[in-house]
């Protein structure tokens, strides 16, 4: 199994971490040094001998200041602790120099000065200042990163929450429309409700086991609205003349669970009504090359107002679709609702490539 390079260094030790940086940043320096006097190793041994006040000023600064200050936007008292901590640990430098370089490595140099040498403190000062700002980058950037990755994730939370939110409101909302079916049947005391029972119960099964998924298989949710389209038909019976066609690529695609099913069930709850002579509901669905098209159409009475139009367009189960595609497929989609004087049309466009195979 492939690790990701992110992944692989959060593995590595904090410890770790820190001994890489000091040992990248001492062998920096002794090469960049070292080839100009073309004495590596005197160069090495410069770098070790300075480098604790470095350590030290390096730390005091991501560590205290950074946090304290810095992050807390009081800039000006961080930078007047970062003059201080340099001119400290310049003060360290220096007096390593006078103390300890000077007579090991060149005792016959008298022309060093004393340890008090406010110039040479403020140049050792300087000489430890790109070390720190490097530092300082790298932590800044630290925390930047965590904060991004904080909030990605917060926002996928979110997202997955409402997801959530929104699939348990659509669930309720078929399953009280079909119960309703169901309870007509038996007032007629029809053969057919047997029948409507166990594709009801297949239509359970599928919600409560198959749409936990952020995506199904494209096939399982054509099924499911097959069984809902059967449903429908005994509901109405020769009172509605229903079309329905799918051609293409169903098997090896994937799609969100119950997102066709609310525009279908709409087609059944407007496009059926007792002013409307000859009913009909027409639902093609093609996929072709991870593209599928969505069409359905229904018919409509020429008194049905405006206040139905907005029903049709508006409803729970429709509303909370649009948000799905929304959350999903973000520009992935292309829905149009068309009204017409003598049907309402609606067309999706969806690329299933998004869909998790």
């Amino acid at each position: 199994m492939w690790v990701s390079a992110e992944n692989y260094f959060n593995r590595i030790p904090r410890v770790t971490k820190h001994f890489l940086f000091w040992l990248l940043y001492v062998s920096f320096f002794t090469i960049l040094y070292g080839s100009f006097s073309e004495d590596y190793f005197v160069q090495f041994q410069f770098q070790l001998l300075f480098l604790p006040e470095k350590v030290v000023a390096t730390y005091v600064v991501i560590y205290y200041f950074l946090p304290k200050y810095l992050l807390a936007k009081k800039y000006f008292l961080f930078i007047i602790f970062l003059a201080i901590t340099l001119l400290l640990m310049g003060v360290l430098h220096w007096a390593t120099g006078v103390l300890i370089q000077q007579p090991i490595f060149y005792p016959e140099d008298q022309t060093w000065g004393p340890v008090w040498y406010p110039a040479k403190i403020i140049k050792s000062s300087v000489n430890i200042y790109p070390v720190v700002a490097i530092a300082v980058v790298i932590k800044m950037f630290q925390q930047w990163y965590s904060f991004q990755q904080s909030t990605q994730q917060l926002t996928q939370e979110k997202l997955a929450a409402e997801l959530k939110f929104l699939k348990a409101q659509i669930h309720p909302h078929f399953l009280f429309n079909t119960l309703n079916n169901l309870y007509a049947l038996t007032l007629k005391k029809s053969d057919h409700a047997p029948d409507v029972v166990l594709k009801l119960s297949e239509l359970l099964n599928y919600m409560l086991y198959d749409c936990n998924a952020k995506y199904v298989l494209l096939d399982k949710e054509v099924g499911m609205l097959e069984n809902y389209i059967a449903l429908e038909k005994i509901r109405y019976g020769d009172r509605l003349d229903v079309a329905y066609h799918v051609k293409g690529d169903v098997i090896g695609n994937m799609i969100a669970p119950m997102l066709i099913l609310p525009f279908v069930e709409n087609s059944f709850k407007h496009g059926v009504s007792e002013e409307i002579q000859e009913a009909w509901i027409s639902i093609d669905i093609s996929i072709f090359d991870g593209q599928l098209t969505l069409k359905v159409d229904n018919s409509k009475s020429d008194r049905q107002d405006n206040i139905e139009e907005n029903s049709y367009k508006r409803g729970i189960g429709m509303s909370n679709v649009k948000r799905r595609l929304e959350l999903l497929y973000e520009d992935k989609y292309d829905l149009k609702v068309i009204d017409t004087d003598v049907s309402f049309l609606v067309v999706l466009k969806l690329d299933l490539t998004n869909g998790e195979a």
